[in-house]
């Protein structure tokens, strides 16, 4: 038996699908079991895990999350997570609480850094100070401003809920899990429920994390390129002072029912009624259990054949059937035992029993008339090319490494075996091969034969929230009521006395413990991206020499600034529309399996911003295609059929994707509001954001309510609209293609791009100067929600500041003190934020699930004296320029480099710009923190605000506001 540092290797193997060597190591004394990855990967990735099945709706283990990374045994500062924040280089830092367990992951290029976080991150998991304070400030609190004042709850984590259970698709979510898993932990809430959150005491909090955060229970991952025998050194040293001891953290299976269940539930859809098309429904089935790779393999490949593009068939006759606007549900193998949902939001209630019919009969047909194999293939393609490909966007691939073996190593399974795809995805296909009805029977297997079925119906009931804020306020009145005025005193003072903890900053012997870097260890370079500017056929070409694995990444823009300003509500649907209502020669549902089995996928994307001159709007409509290079010539063939013939007079296809979108605005505004408020205030500054929010904005969600009605009103005047922006956009003569591939093989791929720019057609390109309309200088956008999304934006070019690099590090530094105890800790916002827009000379102010309102705008304008008025020491300005630098080298993955700098090119920005940008951050001194202050003061007096809340917040707000909320009704 090989064993090293007090630990006994269990495994090992090659894994050629991730170009590493495996092993599986067991802590010999405390029996804490670590996988090691070893490969050349410079994104280094750690991560400890612990089983953390939830007692109840409290949200313990979502509380304890935030709260051990609030201080430490060796690291006793208030908040080590937001020091790290301040001065590591990471790729990835952060904490995430899942149905039944919670993860505590870190990433980053840089050794020393690397050390640094898994220092800080396992004496935070195994040595937390968890002071009741902290459980006060990160869960929940009475708070009383006087002894004849009403009680209020406040916590971080009970506002964050509070915004959560706003969001319908949230909470139907969570009744489907909970109703499908009724005799498990997954009947509770592990993020909370705030009705229950109030619930849960210090001492149990306390006794949580003694039962569940041993190592013992743990599960230690290491992935990419640092020494292997130090990692095990590491984690020994750490757990040297443990023992090893025996908790049941296992969850128990579902016992299987024998007849499926229903449940009707209410939820707070502002004014809607139950008999509006406001309501929800899913139909869910309890399948296999995670640790089954083969069976859990198979049903990704079956659900993406029933519902992961339009073409699929249980989703195109759920969408066809116009009973509701939009598809909600899907795949869930981060439980012990995997589940599927399928249904609809946007019904009628009334019609519940229609769609559950649908659901059945579609399912039934499936099963005994066959799947069109053509589906088939394409999504047997789709997902083996993203297995191959591995990208994962700007997570670093060892974390995403680590989440998808975690479910099936907690609970038994081979965390080895589950790192390589290709055993299980060749046995799958080998069945496919032996039976073509593999698919078919199971659905009849997993579904149609399936009794533990459930069906869930959200209905929208206007007196959810009368009865939701009466209950809450009946429970602090009662609790009020039998108190005296010592105890309501004691009240008072705790919370002054938390606040005072808030305020005092740490000491300086306590934040020189918290390991950083220094800036000797900090390149001064900038790091550049190759790019070379061709051109064919008059079009330019941008190509960025890069190692792909021989993947073609091809983005094919097209110039948005071609169109009047009329047409920009219509740009996201006409990017969906190419590739989902079909062509001249094949419908939607045959151009979406020639898309998922010849490529590796076709999506639209925009992008607009200023120039950095500040004289110019650079705004294209993306397809953003990729394939292997045996699929270029398909890839391209089709990207020049969806151009060229698109079937935009398909009116039903078109008005089932108006509603989707309307559907999707309204779902998420109550939950992600901040992202809508940021986009409304922005739009009073620049052409760009202006055009940004007619395009995806609330001023886009009223186009597209609008757009429905015309649709049947006047479909020939949508038609003409929609048959003009094609004409003015596909057009070569304002179009640009950008290449990211290696060399060897763009010498192969050129002259295919070059021959695809030649068929397409050419003509006089002219630029449209769009003028933005007017908005409320200070508005309030009524959602239903329990919480505020607020925000408000100045420009400081026009307040006299100048572009600097320093403003990164004035901003980095500002986040994570000022914004972050103003609005986060003593606020009890979930996050708050200054954005600053190097092109506009925009800084929006944003703060999200926040409880405030008016103290948040006032918060925000006090940050201009905060900056005025600092004082740093040496070593925290050296460590907030630390910080800026690891913001400004964000670790990309080849295609997003390629992205990022045509992004660049199109904006202005050159390699020397961002040179002189970097020499400006490293030379950041405490005057540009006060010289951004100056600006920040003059720009207040012409602020914009956007706030996305409840109107009744709104309303109250406007009594202490010195600029009332033009009040706008949005849903």
């Amino acid at each position: 038996m090989t064993t090293l540092h007090g630990f006994e290797l269990l495994r090992e193997r090659e894994v050629p699908e991730l170009n590493s060597w495996a092993k599986l190591w067991r802590h010999q004394r405390t029996g804490l079991e670590l996988l090691s990855i070893e490969n050349d990967d410079e994104n280094k990735c750690f991560g400890v895990a612990f089983q953390t099945p939830s007692p109840d709706s409290t949200g313990v283990p979502h509380i304890l999350e935030h709260a051990v990374l609030n201080g430490s045994r060796k690291y006793p500062v208030k908040e080590p997570f937001v020091e790290l924040l301040k001065t590591s280089l990471n790729t990835f830092l952060n904490a995430m609480t899942f149905d039944d367990m919670t993860v505590y992951p870190v990433a980053s290029t840089n050794l020393q850094d690397f050390y640094n976080l898994v220092d800080v991150y396992l004496d935070a998991v195994f040595y937390p100070l968890i002071a009741e304070k902290t459980f006060q400030q990160e869960g929940w609190h009475y708070e009383v401003e006087a002894v004849d004042a009403p009680l209020i709850f406040k916590g971080v984590v009970f506002n964050e809920m509070k915004a959560a259970y706003s969001m319908p698709e949230r909470v139907l979510g969570e009744r489907t899990r909970q109703l499908l898993l009724p005799d498990t932990p997954y009947a509770t809430d592990p993020g909370g429920d705030p009705e229950h959150i109030p619930n849960l005491t210090y001492e149990q909090f306390v006794n949580f994390h003694r039962d569940y955060y041993h190592p013992s229970q743990a599960r230690v991952f290491f992935y990419g390129d640092d020494d292997p025998a130090e990692r095990l050194r590491m984690i020994d040293a750490f757990i040297s002072e443990f023992e090893r001891r025996e908790v049941d953290t296992s969850l128990p299976l579902q016992p299987r029912w024998s007849a499926p269940r229903t449940a009707t539930l209410v939820y707070d859809a502002g004014d809607a009624d139950a008999e509006s098309n406001k309501g929800l429904m899913t139909i869910s089935w309890l399948l296999t259990e995670v640790t089954n790779a083969e069976d859990v393999l198979a049903l990704e490949i079956l659900s993406h054949i029933l519902s992961s593009t339009p073409a699929s068939p249980l989703r195109k006759a759920l969408i066809e059937s116009g009973l509701g606007e939009d598809v909600v549900g899907g795949l869930d193998t981060y439980m012990r035992e995997v589940t599927f949902s399928t249904g609809l939001k946007g019904i009628k209630t009334s019609d519940a029993n229609k769609v559950e019919t649908l659901v059945l009969e579609t399912l039934s047909n499936l099963a005994d008339n066959g799947i069109d194999k053509a589906t088939v293939e394409a999504s047997l393609n789709t997902i083996e090319f993203q297995l191959r490909e591995k990208n994962t966007g700007r997570f670093p691939r060892g974390l995403l490494a680590f989440i998808q073996v975690l479910p099936a190593w907690m609970h038994g399974g081979d965390p080895v075996e589950r790192m390589a795809f290709e055993a299980p995805l060749n046995a799958v296909k080998a069945r496919y091969d032996e039976d073509p009805n593999y698919f078919e029977h199971m659905i009849g297997e997993h579904f149609l034969n399936n009794p533990h079925r459930s069906t869930v119906i959200l209905e929208p009931d206007p007196e959810v929230k009368a009865k939701r804020e009466a209950a809450e306020r009946a429970r602090l009145d009662a609790y009020h009521a039998t108190l005296d005025d010592a105890a309501l005193q004691a009240i008072i003072a705790d919370v002054k006395e938390l606040q005072r903890i808030q305020e005092t900053p740490d000491s300086p012997d306590a934040l020189a413990k918290i390991p950083a870097l220094r800036l000797s260890d900090i390149d001064r370079e900038a790091k550049t991206i190759p790019q070379e500017e061709l051109s064919a056929h008059d079009t330019p070409i941008l190509y960025h020499d890069l190692p792909t694995s021989g993947i073609a990444y091809v983005d094919i823009g097209m110039n948005l600034r071609q169109l009047p300003a009329k047409y920009l509500p219509y740009v996201r649907l006409f990017g969906k529309a190419l590739t989902e209502i079909g062509t001249e020669t094949q419908n939607y549902v045959q151009l979406q399996q020639r898309i998922g089995a010849k490529t590796g996928g076709i999506a639209p994307m925009t992008f607009n911003s200023e120039t950095v001159d500040g004289n110019d709007t650079t705004a294209y409509l993306f397809l953003r295609g990729k394939g292997m290079m045996h699929q270029t010539g398909d890839l391209l063939d089709i990207l020049r059929d969806v151009l060229m013939t698109v079937r935009l007079d398909n009116k039903e296809r078109f008005k089932q994707m108006v509603l989707e979108a309307k559907a999707g605005a309204e779902m998420y505004l109550p939950v992600a509001g901040n992202v809508a408020a940021r986009a409304r205030v922005n739009a009073h500054f620049t052409p760009s954001a202006w055009a940004d929010e007619q395009m995806s904005g609330v001023s886009n969600l009223f186009f597209l309510r609008q757009l429905v009605d015309r649709i049947d009103s006047d479909w020939p005047g949508v038609l003409a609209d929609l048959e003009a922006i094609r004409t003015l956009l596909v057009n070569r003569a304002g179009m640009l293609v950008n290449v990211t591939l290696d060399a060897d093989n763009w010498a192969n791929f050129r002259p295919q791009v070059e021959q695809f720019l030649g068929d397409l057609p050419a003509a006089a390109s002219h630029i449209e100067s769009w003028q933005p309309t007017d908005l409320p200088a200070h508005e309030g956008l009524a959602v239903p929600a329990q919480v505020n999304f607020v925000a408000k934006a100045v420009n400081l070019y026009e307040a006299g500041y100048h572009r600097d690099g320093s403003y990164i590090t004035v901003l980095k530094h500002a986040n994570l003190d000022y914004m972050w105890n103003k609005i986060r800790v003593m606020g009890g916002a979930y996050g708050g934020a200054m954005m600053f827009s190097q092109t506009s000379g925009v800084l929006t102010f944003l703060s999200w699930r926040d409880p405030n309102l008016a103290i948040t705008l006032k918060n925000y304008s006090a940050a201009a004296d905060y900056l005025r008025k600092i004082e740093l020491d040496d070593e925290t300005l050296e460590k907030a320029i630390i910080g800026a630098i690891g913001q400004v080298d964000s670790y990309l993955l080849p295609d997003a480099k390629g992205l990022t700098q045509m992004q660049r090119h199109l904006i202005g920005i050159t390699d020397g710009m961002r040179q002189r940008m970097r020499d400006e951050l490293l030379s950041t001194t405490v005057a540009d923190f006060r010289a951004f202050g100056e600006a920040l003061a003059n720009a207040l007096e012409n602020a914009k605000v956007a706030v996305v809340g409840n109107p009744d917040n709104l309303k109250k707000a406007n009594d202490d506001l010195s600029d009332p909320l033009t009040i706008t009704p949005v849903l």
